[in-house]
C-alpha cells in the first residue's frame, strides 16, 4: 500500500504528461524541442508554490534520460553538492534540480559556477522570489532560461483532477467515486491556480466523503468545508507578499475600488497588519497628496483604529479607507517637486545660501553681511496673509521650478494661489 499524497504520484514523468504551462514548454516551444532534441539548458523556474516547478524539472529528466539529483536549498548543504560534483565524474553530466535556490548563501551558488559553465552540471533552479532579487547575478547569467510560470487555469486543472480520478496506476482509479463534473469544477474554482492544492484537496475530499457499497459518495458541503482560505498564499517577507502590496497601490491609484478591496482582502489574510497600513499611509501621500490634504488623516485614524482593533476587526477601518481613497482626487506633485530637488542636491546642482536667508541671531551676523531679509507678515496681501518679493533659492538656481501643481480637488485651489506668486514675482 501506498502512502504517497496524490499530488506527488500524479507527477508528470515526461514533458507530454505537463498540464499547463504551455507559453513555458508547450510543443510549439523552443524549450520543448530542445528538450526532445537531447539539449537540456540550464534554467531558472520562478513562480508561486504548486504551479509546476518541480513537476517541469521531474519531466524533463524523464523524457531526456539525464541522471537526476533534486535537492532542496534550505536542508542541503555544501556536502551535498560536493556529491553530485562526484557523480558528474562518474556520469559525465547530471541535472541538478535546486529547489528554492534562493536560499542557497552567496559561497554556496558560486561553488556551483565552474560546473555549470562547463556543463557537467544542468541547473534548474526553482524559487518562488525574484531571481533578478535573489539569485546572484553569475548563476542567472549561466541559465540560458529564465522562466516565470503563471498559475494554472481553472481548465488546466480540472484536466489534471480529471486524469487523477481515472488513472488506476497513479491516480484514484481504482476506487468508486461518485463525483460530479460540476463538483470538480468547484475543486478546481477553489484550489486557486495550484496543482499541488487541487490534487491534495481531491484526495482529502474523497478520503472524507461518506461510502455507500464501496462507492464513495462526495457531498457539496464537503467541498465548500474543505476549500476555504485555499486561495490565501502570501508569504511575509516573500515577492508574492510585495506583489500584492504592490497591486493594492496601483489599483488605489487608478481609482479601481473592486481591485483595491480584492488586494485588500488577500493581505488581510495573510494577518501583517503593520506591513499593510505602513502602505496605505504612503498611498495617502504619495498618490492623494495635495488633492485632498484631509485624507492623509482620515487614514491615518483608520490606521491607528485597526492596531487597536487587530483582526478580524481592523478590516472594518481598513476598508473605508481604502474605498475613500479610491474615489478621491488625486496628485503626486508635492513628493515629485521633492524628488526632483533631490535629484539636483546629489547631482551637485547647488548653489550658495543667499545672506539675507542665513541665521542672524547672533553678535557679528551683520558683519558678515547676513542682512536684508523681509519679513513677509509685515507685508500684508488680501486674504492670504503676508508676502514680499525677495529671492529664497541660491542665485546659481534661481528661475528653477520644482513644483508644478495639478488641478485636481483641494489642489486647484492651491494651484489659483501658486498662479497669482508667480505673477507677483514676474512684476
Amino acid at each position: 500500500m501506498s502512502f504517497e499524497p496524490l499530488a506527488y504520484k500524479m507527477r508528470p514523468t515526461t514533458i507530454d504528461e505537463i498540464v499547463g504551462q504551455r507559453n513555458i514548454i508547450g510543443k510549439h516551444t523552443s524549450l520543448y524541442k530542445m528538450i526532445k532534441n537531447g539539449h537540456v539548458p540550464s534554467m531558472l523556474l520562478y513562480g508561486e508554490p504548486g504551479i509546476g516547478k518541480t513537476s517541469i524539472a521531474n519531466a524533463i529528466a524523464g523524457t531526456t534520460k539525464i541522471p537526476y539529483i533534486p535537492l532542496n536549498a534550505t536542508t542541503a548543504g555544501k556536502k551535498d553538492v560536493e556529491a553530485v560534483v562526484d557523480e558528474t565524474r562518474l556520469t559525465g553530466q547530471v541535472i541538478l534540480f535546486l529547489d528554492e535556490i534562493h536560499r542557497f548563501n552567496k559561497a554556496q551558488q558560486d561553488y556551483l559556477l565552474p560546473h555549470v559553465e562547463r556543463g557537467d552540471i544542468i541547473l534548474i533552479g526553482a524559487t518562488t522570489e525574484n531571481p533578478f532579487h535573489d539569485v546572484n547575478p553569475a548563476i542567472r547569467s549561466r541559465c540560458g532560461q529564465i522562466k516565470q510560470l503563471q498559475r494554472l487555469t481553472a481548465s488546466d486543472i480540472l484536466e489534471l483532477l480529471q486524469r487523477a480520478l481515472s488513472d488506476e496506476k497513479k491516480g484514484l482509479g481504482k476506487l468508486s467515486i461518485k463525483i460530479t463534473d460540476q463538483q470538480l469544477q468547484n475543486i478546481a474554482g477553489g484550489s486557486n491556480g495550484d496543482a499541488r492544492k487541487s490534487l491534495t484537496l481531491l484526495e482529502s475530499i474523497v478520503q472524507a466523503s461518506k461510502k455507500e457499497n464501496d462507492v464513495y459518495i462526495v457531498e457539496d458541503g464537503l467541498i465548500e468545508e474543505m476549500v476555504e482560505n485555499v486561495g490565501v498564499y502570501g508569504d511575509k517577507k516573500g515577492t508574492h507578499f510585495y506583489n500584492l502590496l504592490s497591486s493594492l497601490q496601483k489599483s488605489i491609484r487608478g481609482s479601481d475600488v473592486d481591485a483595491a478591496l480584492y488586494y485588500l482582502a488577500h493581505l488581510l489574510e495573510t494577518g501583517d497588519l503593520v506591513a499593510l497600513n505602513r502602505r496605505l499611509l504612503v498611498i495617502a501621500y504619495e498618490d492623494i497628496g495635495l488633492a485632498n490634504t484631509a485624507l492623509g488623516n482620515n487614514v491615518l485614524a483608520a490606521v491607528t483604529s485597526s492596531e487597536r482593533l487587530g483582526l478580524p476587526e481592523a478590516r472594518i477601518p481598513l476598508s473605508v479607507a481604502v474605498v475613500e481613497m479610491c474615489l478621491s482626487s488625486k496628485s503626486n506633485s508635492a513628493y515629485k517637486a521633492l524628488d526632483q530637488a533631490i535629484s539636483d542636491i546629489r547631482n551637485g546642482r547647488v548653489g550658495e545660501i543667499p545672506k539675507h536667508l542665513r541665521d542672524a541671531h547672533y553678535a557679528g551676523a551683520q558683519a558678515l553681511g547676513h542682512v536684508g531679509y523681509k519679513y513677509p507678515h509685515d507685508y500684508p496681501i488680501g486674504t492670504f496673509g503676508g508676502w514680499v518679493k525677495q529671492d529664497y533659492l541660491p542665485k546659481e538656481l534661481l528661475g528653477t521650478q520644482y513644483y508644478v501643481p495639478k488641478e485636481a480637488g483641494d489642489e486647484k485651489r492651491l494651484a489659483g494661489i501658486h498662479k497669482k506668486l508667480k505673477e507677483f514675482k514676474e512684476q
